[in-house]
């Protein structure tokens, strides 16, 4: 869904062969229909990654896993992710692409005091497996995306290496420049932020990172 799903829909128009992680069944058959193929996992469950990636042959992966805390109190953004991260290294993967957010590590200058304190132990989660990604040996990509909204893309969405850049992004915009950094020599062990240039926050141009 949200994210995960624009991602998936631009990786099969674009003539990707598409394998989706899903919790549940509940989107299954819409995926499906759209030509994309589905296994039931839970990111939580290290070994049923290392299985599920490796019986893929993944040449990529990207992750959009986030949330609320499981019924353990577990949250998914460093755990699951990292699971995903350590399959992937496993399975010898050729690219790890993450979807974070702003505010994580070094961008939480960008949010008000009072969003990060809110956000904190989200952040704190999704900064954790941003380091661990960056030193998994994988060729990786951060994205941290502004506030999502559910838009058609402008057109107008930017990826920079500027931390302190805010601003929000539609969905499907976040999408577009997953996939993009998928074929960028230039965005191999990049983090980068991601907004939408009619939707930005912050009164300063933006350094627009080439692909």
């Amino acid at each position: 869904r949200g994210v995960g799903r624009e991602i998936a829909q631009t990786l099969v128009v674009n003539g990707h062969e598409v394998v989706a992680l899903l919790r549940s069944d509940r989107t299954q058959e819409s995926l499906t229909a759209m030509g994309v193929t589905t296994v039931i996992g839970d990111a939580l469950e290290a070994d049923t990654m290392c299985q599920l990636i490796g019986d893929s042959k993944a040449d990529a992966v990207i992750s959009t896993i986030g949330g609320l805390p499981e019924e353990s109190g577990v949250r998914p953004d460093f755990v699951g992710n990292k699971n995903l991260i350590d399959a992937a290294v496993s399975a010898q993967a050729k690219r790890f692409v993450l979807i974070s957010s702003i505010g994580s590590g070094n961008s939480a200058s960008a949010l008000p005091q009072n969003v990060l304190e809110t956000l904190g132990p989200l952040l704190k989660e999704k900064a954790q497996a941003e380091a661990h990604l960056a030193n998994s040996g994988l060729d990786y990509t951060v994205i941290r995306p502004g506030g999502l909204v559910s838009e058609s893309a402008t057109g107008q969405e930017v990826l920079t290496a500027d931390p302190t850049v805010a601003g929000s992004i539609p969905r499907a915009g976040v999408a577009q420049l997953a996939v993009q950094c998928l074929s960028s020599h230039k965005a191999v062990n990049q983090i980068l932020s991601a907004i939408d240039l009619s939707m930005q926050r912050t009164d300063k141009a933006v350094e627009k990172f080439e692909l």
